[in-house]
């Protein structure tokens, strides 16, 4: 087989992601419980490391696109086809689902690399109802539901919905590189200064840990697909760690084989199971984890289906368009992580108040207000 540019990027990204695997086991990384901490206990230490690790990405990315070296506007997150359906029907299930299947995608992967029996059933549904949403039966619904809720931005003038692009368009003036610089840093600023104020990221410093290698494991990623993959005679898209869709076109890949290329996210997909399972190999940390009662595989398998449909329409996970899109700078990047985390807070509320007897529309109704006015969650 003659070794290509694919094969040195995907082996790159393979790589990368096997660190990402091993890290998030090591130290927990994981979205959903960042978001149960906080909700449910009031901690904010996991919720931090995510936030640190948005940060540090956003800098680096546009480092990386303010000095020409990747082209991070081309990549999927800054078109001007604005998904407002999208991002807010694919980011509530996903929150959704990401809760009922106990973890978010990458979660599910590094779960699966510790012999969670669970999980592995989690992502083969999640990896059949992305590749169901890209290309099968549940694409109709997409384009004819969701699709038609699509803005866009190059109607009203503006070039991306990259952050710059967006409020010169609504402003009248130009979006310059100064103004992409002061936007980068601000956001960048923002993040990573709210992360590191919370104590509980300094209490137990692996969230710390998590936050930094995560964020640079994001960057370096744009690094391979947009420097190292450049090739005009074997283009390879820019883009840098995203679970949803991936997992999907992982099964693809691997029922034909014979006749499939690897690419980037397949890789990724690949390489943080394996990093995990070493991870937890070498800590005699595997444990075969099975379904508890039918609830709890009912619960999965729902969360599930409702990952892969809302992680397609919502183009990317807590980490595709959380970290990575956020990285962008990209407006629907912002509003798919806030209705991610609605939807996964939302769905803690409401198991939270049905753990009480309560009625299912009772439960979701004072949930609803729970998560409109998150002071009630002390009480």
């Amino acid at each position: 087989m003659e070794f290509t540019n694919i094969h040195l990027v995907t082996g790159i990204g393979f790589v990368l992601a096997a660190l990402f695997g091993a890290v998030a086991n090591r130290t927990n990384f994981c979205t959903m419980g960042a978001v149960s901490d906080w909700v449910n206990m009031g901690l904010k230490g996991r919720f931090g490391a995510w936030v640190l690790a948005m940060g540090i990405a956003v800098a680096g990315a546009q480092i990386l696109e303010l000095t020409g070296l990747v082209d991070i506007g081309s990549s999927i997150y800054r078109t001007t086809n604005f998904g407002l359906g999208g991002y807010i029907i694919g980011g509530l299930l996903f929150g959704v689902g990401m809760t009922l299947g106990g973890g978010c995608g990458q979660r599910t992967l590094v779960r699966v690399g510790t012999g969670n029996l669970k999980s592995l059933v989690v992502l083969l549904v999640l990896a059949v109802s992305a590749y169901m949403t890209l290309r099968g039966i549940l694409a109709l619904l997409r384009v004819a539901a969701i699709e038609p809720m699509t803005i866009d931005l190059a109607e009203q003038g503006i070039a991306d919905q990259g952050l710059a692009s967006v409020f010169a368009g609504w402003f009248g003036f130009e979006a310059t590189n100064t103004l992409r610089w002061i936007i980068g840093f601000i956001v960048a600023a923002l993040l990573i200064g709210w992360a590191l104020r919370q104590k509980a990221i300094w209490e137990a410093r692996e969230n710390l840990v998590a936050g930094i290698v995560i964020g640079l494991i994001i960057i370096a990623a744009w690094v391979t697909t947009g420097i190292v993959g450049v090739d005009d005679f074997d283009p390879i898209p820019v883009e840098a760690m995203s679970f949803i869709a991936p997992t999907g076109n992982t099964l693809s890949y691997l029922m034909t084989f014979t006749g499939s290329t690897i690419n980037f996210g397949i890789a990724i997909v690949l390489g943080v199971i394996f990093g995990s399972f070493l991870y937890a190999l070498f800590s005699r940390t595997l444990a075969i984890e099975t379904f508890s009662d039918r609830s709890d595989m009912i619960n999965h398998l729902t969360g599930g289906l409702l990952m892969g449909f809302g992680g397609v329409l919502a183009l990317g996970c807590t980490v595709g368009q959380s970290i990575s899109g956020i990285s962008t700078l990209a407006l629907g990047s912002f509003v798919a992580a806030f209705f991610i985390v609605v939807g996964s807070a939302l769905t803690m509320r409401v198991q939270y108040h049905r753990m009480d007897d309560m009625g299912y529309f009772k439960a979701l109704g004072i949930g609803v207000a729970d998560v409109l006015m998150p002071w009630r969650m002390k009480e």
